[in-house]
């Protein structure tokens, strides 16, 4: 797949101008070392916007300080109007922010129908919707609908991928928080998943996804934003991240 061209024409546009998720000076360490510093982002509803940068960058830990698996060290973060800065994480996700972990982290002795009940959890009262969207997971992901009584642990890195997303899409997620969702993929399982996320961005979820490979996320994004040693180095649209020759040179390797 030719990553530094777009998969649509027209990625995603906000819609209108409402702001989701507005994060202001956040800072997040780990004892005395500050992983994240000052860190400045938003998201509209409705955009699908890419986080990139190097190993040890930060990626995933301002993924898990957004969701609340990593503390808050200093700064604010605001979503939906609401300041989530210090929320447990079960709350933050009733909120509507759902992530899928860094190396999938399926229940591995349970079924895929099961992992999937599992991220339904919060909508348990409402079956019929539980009914409907394991039916569009398997919509996206026709393998799962063949295996889903199969282990978890037994399917391939890329059927754990597919199931990740489809977990917490039964999250009913306002705001999908995606950690390297092509690490360890074939090149053709990483073009399914990036259709699958552009697809879903289509249908209206708003979209954090954080990539190493800087190509594929910005081929897909609205918007990027650089992260360079916990701090936000650069922000732009992504059609001018992808065109911009320090960006190309650091990070997508021509």
């Amino acid at each position: 797949m030719p990553f530094d061209s777009p998969l649509t024409a027209n990625p995603a546009p906000a819609r209108g101008e409402e702001i989701l998720l507005e994060v202001t000076g956040l800072s997040s360490s780990y004892g005395p070392v500050r992983a994240i510093h000052q860190a400045d982002l938003h998201i509209y509803a409705g955009e699908l916007v890419a986080i990139v940068g190097g190993n040890g960058a930060g990626k995933t830990t301002l993924l898990h300080t957004l969701s609340g698996l990593h503390p808050v060290s200093s700064g604010h973060i605001q979503f939906a109007g609401q300041n989530i800065t210090r929320w447990p994480p079960h709350r933050i996700v009733a909120a509507g922010i759902c992530q899928v972990l860094e190396g999938r982290q399926v229940f591995a002795p349970l079924s895929v129908e099961d992992n999937l009940r599992l991220g339904a959890y919060r909508q348990h009262r409402d079956l019929a919707w539980v009914r409907q969207e394991t039916e569009h997971v398997y919509t996206l992901f026709p393998i799962l609908a063949e295996r889903r009584q199969q282990l978890a642990g037994t399917l391939s890195g890329g059927q754990q991928q597919m199931l990740a997303i489809g977990r917490a899409l039964l999250g009913r997620p306002r705001l999908l928080l995606l950690d390297e969702p092509s690490m360890g993929l074939a090149p053709l399982l990483v073009e399914e998943i990036f259709q699958v996320i552009v697809e879903l961005n289509g249908r209206g979820v708003t979209i954090l996804l954080v990539e190493q490979n800087a190509r594929a996320a910005l081929a897909i994004a609205r918007r990027g934003y650089i992260l360079e040693t916990g701090r936000i180095a650069k922000t732009a649209p992504a059609a001018e991240l992808l065109a911009d020759d320090d960006v190309r040179r650091a990070y997508l390797g021509y």
